[in-house]
């Protein structure tokens, strides 16, 4: 890539970092193509998707209605995407660790290599965590309306976007424990001043769960206490990490 048009400083950088360039295209393409295939997949098996989720709700009782007839579409759409996101994060994870190899010493490797299994474990944990919440939702709701007498409609657009997503977003915040493994675990961040600020990650956890696309207050509680619960879990896995080093090692802190 010389380009007798550019500077040479910049020609100079241009090659230098042309096959980082190409190697991160490569592997957007690949995690892209993933992506694309699933959303493909989910959008054409909605109806499978859909029958399986109101069966895993356990809904009935509740009018589960359309209110227009372009939802379909919407639900097929909505279907998609999160088949595509909970399929391809898996495959992105890998690409980045596989960019980042070359840089990372064969201690880092091992180690970000021997979490990306419970990193996806506890992906689907807080995936089904969430849906089991929403799913206690309801039927909170269905008794509540009985009990006062007062008929309920559930609109299915809304109702199973709003499942979907806040089951994906629980996912992704179960990843926190991970990160913050790998980044004490590298010195990014000190054990001791992250045990300090534990109110602000309280605070985060809260109002990570409040920006949920739920209605309730109550559950947003419910959402936080096992993001909580692993931040703390992590600090006691750093702490007995940290009281392994060698003496040297802990006096260099």
């Amino acid at each position: 890539m010389n380009d007798p048009a550019l500077p040479p400083e910049i020609a100079s950088l241009v090659k230098q970092y042309s096959p980082f360039v190409k190697e991160v295209r490569k592997r957007i393409f690949l995690t892209l193509g993933v992506f694309a295939v699933s959303t493909l997949a989910g959008f054409f098996f909605y109806e499978n998707i859909i029958r399986f989720l109101v069966g895993a709700l356990s809904i009935e009782g509740v009018n589960v209605v359309f209110t227009s007839p372009f939802q379909f579409i919407n639900l097929a759409i909505s279907c998609g995407v999160v088949t595509g996101l909970v399929v391809a994060l898996p495959v992105f994870i890998a690409q980045v660790l596989l960019f980042l190899k070359p840089a990372l010493s064969g201690r880092e490797y091992r180690l970000i290599t021997r979490l990306l299994p419970f990193s996806i474990v506890l992906f689907f944990i807080g995936f089904v965590f969430g849906a089991v919440i929403m799913r206690w939702q309801f039927q909170i709701f269905l008794e509540r309306s009985i009990a006062m007498g007062i008929g309920n409609i559930l609109d299915i657009n809304r109702l199973l976007t709003t499942v979907l997503l806040t089951s994906l977003l629980m996912g992704i915040g179960f990843q926190f424990p991970i990160i913050l493994l790998i980044l004490i675990r590298f010195e990014i961040i000190k054990y001791r001043d992250l045990s300090r600020k534990r109110l602000w990650v309280y605070l985060g956890a809260l109002l990570f769960t409040v920006l949920l696309p739920l209605d309730s207050i109550l559950a947003d509680f419910l959402l936080a206490v096992p993001l909580v619960a692993l931040f703390e879990i992590t600090l006691l896995l750093s702490r007995v990490i940290q009281r392994r080093k060698p003496a040297g090692a802990e006096a260099k802190h």
